[in-house]
C-alpha cells in the first residue's frame, strides 16, 4: 500500500468546514469514495461496497422492478 492509498472498513466521521465548492471538488477527486455531510456539517467517508452488497442491491433493484 502506498502513502495515498487509505483502507476504509467502517464510515470515518470527520468534523470539518468545507464549503459546497471545496466538497465538490473533494467528491470529483475522489470518484471511488463515498462522501456525505450530514446537516451539522460533518464529513462521512464511506468505504466502497464489496460484491455482497451490490448483489443485494441488484437483486432489491429487481424486486421493484418487476
Amino acid at each position: 500500500m502506498n502513502s495515498n492509498t487509505v483502507s476504509l472498513s467502517a464510515p470515518l466521521n470527520l468534523d470539518i468546514d468545507l464549503t459546497d465548492e471545496q466538497f465538490f471538488q473533494l467528491c470529483k477527486n475522489n470518484r471511488d469514495l463515498r462522501f456525505e455531510r450530514t446537516a451539522t456539517g460533518k464529513l462521512i467517508i464511506m468505504p466502497p461496497t464489496g460484491s455482497e452488497t451490490s448483489e443485494r442491491n441488484a437483486e432489491l433493484t429487481y424486486q421493484l422492478r418487476a
